[in-house]
């Protein structure tokens, strides 16, 4: 738009907003959120004033001790060398919040905290507080804070992320480089983008305000100054901005809080009990199918939901709810913000024809039930914990294609587990050709056992593995 258009346009709006107050401009302490076009035209101030305070920088950091190197005890050494033996190594991390609850909930990614122990939290107003990680859900990227002997705080208004369009007028308020907070300004660029590779939900709102690294956490606000996503990242080769933001809409967000506020320390989602797979143009043209869209079911879980209502292999969902579904990502989204119970409608096709099927909104069983046991002693596995595959445990922990062998809950950092890279989610199938079925067998396989070699399969990612281990 030329300079020329802009100024008219702007005069337009001052005219139509002096009309409609009665002939007299509004002051500035009269001015609350535009409700017109005119009124956004002017200024997006009253916008910022609304959302400002409740968007909050977010510190987080990790001491990691050091063992000191004898040769700092040497005089000789330290004379020449001076006396520069760590006390430990601190890692840093920097990000943004925002205050979803006046008792003092704020929600930052996942990514901001995640491997950190302590967290400090900065108000718009500079006060700073330390918080308690409550909730972490890695799935979505998302956590939730709470904030220690803070008080009533401003709340931002939760909006609602599927009365997005593309080219709505949305502002970006985080903490870029650690500059200080900042408001930049865009539109809506696309909706439900998918096959980005952030998180499992990959749905996300794309726009063209400026987010750099630091505003990981922070508000994406409609010009109601309602929240309607939590910016995440970035598409970027330089590490800078260059007009691709992707944030979390703001209905997932609900579920995540909604979970924290309930005192649950991860988030409960309807399962499915069915293997996906996209629908390409050659799976679409050898159905019949008008495009390639949806989600393609490959399997259905015996006793799952997706059986319960009928849905079978062969069958391509396309709406939850009445909203569309254009491949499993959307399909994963729609059913991750709807809360356990009840029932969804389900709409696929089958044989050209479309079908609604009601679905039970259930979480996926714990079945058998984990049983975590640390394994200890001298072998690769020594410093892990693993825990009894389940359907919950998949969901957790991301899992696919794997039915049998126990999972990898976590690993001891500076164990002989972490020295040969065993990763969290990973599944041990089997030990030596002996197939592990669950963690006591596992626990016992390795126990007290010398072996020259150990050979190890397990599923990483989808992938079957085989590897050779020195004993």
């Amino acid at each position: 738009m030329s300079l020329f258009r802009r100024l008219a346009s702007s005069i337009i709006g001052m005219v139509a907003l002096t009309l409609a107050s009665g002939g007299q401009a509004q002051t500035g302490q009269e001015r609350g959120v535009p409700q017109t076009r005119a009124e956004a035209l002017l200024s997006f101030s009253p916008i910022v004033k609304k959302a400002q305070p409740s968007v909050v920088n977010v510190y987080a950091s990790r001491t990691e001790k050091v063992v000191r190197n004898p040769l700092f005890d040497d005089p000789v050494f330290r004379q020449f060398f001076g006396d520069r033996a760590p006390g430990g190594a601190t890692t840093q991390s920097l990000g943004s919040g925002v205050i979803v609850d006046p008792n003092g909930l704020v929600v930052t990614n996942h990514h901001v905290i995640e491997g950190m122990t302590d967290v400090k939290v900065a108000l718009s107003d500079r006060r700073e507080f330390a918080a308690e990680i409550v909730l972490r859900d890695p799935r979505t990227d998302l956590a939730v804070l709470k904030l220690k002997g803070a008080g009533a705080l401003p709340a931002m208004e939760l909006g609602d992320s599927d009365s997005l369009e593309v080219g709505d007028i949305v502002l970006a308020l985080g903490n870029p480089f650690g500059v200080g907070q900042t408001v930049t300004q865009g539109i809506v660029s696309a909706l439900a983008r998918t096959q980005i590779g952030i998180s499992d939900y990959g749905f996300f709102i794309q726009t063209d305000a400026a987010i750099n690294p630091g505003n990981s956490g922070g508000a994406l606000v409609d010009t109601k100054a309602r929240l309607v996503g939590i910016n995440s990242a970035i598409f970027s080769k330089s590490g800078g901005s260059v007009g691709i933001g992707f944030a979390i809409p703001v209905n997932m967000v609900k579920i995540v809080v909604a979970a924290a506020e309930s005192g649950g320390k991860q988030v409960r989602r309807p399962w499915l009990g069915a293997t996906l797979q996209g629908v390409s143009k050659e799976i679409a043209d050898s159905m019949g199918l008008d495009r390639p869209a949806g989600a393609l079911v490959a399997d259905v879980v015996s006793g799952g939901p997706a059986a319960q209502a009928g849905i079978a292999r062969g069958d391509v969902i396309v709406a939850v709810d009445g909203q569309s579904v254009d491949d499993p990502e959307g399909l994963g989204y729609r059913l991750g913000t709807r809360p356990i119970g009840g029932h969804a409608t389900i709409a696929v096709l089958r044989g050209g024809k479309k079908i609604d099927l009601a679905i039970r909104l259930a979480p996926a069983p714990e079945k058998p039930a984990r049983d975590p046991v640390k394994i200890s002693g001298n072998s690769p596995f020594s410093g892990m914990t693993v825990v009894n595959l389940s359907p919950a445990v998949a969901e957790e922990y991301s899992i696919e294609n794997a039915n049998d062998g126990v999972v990898v809950a976590e690993v001891a950092e500076n164990s002989q587990a972490a020295a040969v890279n065993f990763q969290r989610g990973d599944v041990i199938i089997a030990v030596n050709d002996a197939k592990i079925a669950s963690s006591h067998e596992l626990e016992a396989a390795v126990s007290g056992a010398r072996h020259y070699y150990w050979k190890i399969m397990l599923s990483r990612g989808g992938q079957v593995m085989t590897t050779v281990i020195g004993g």
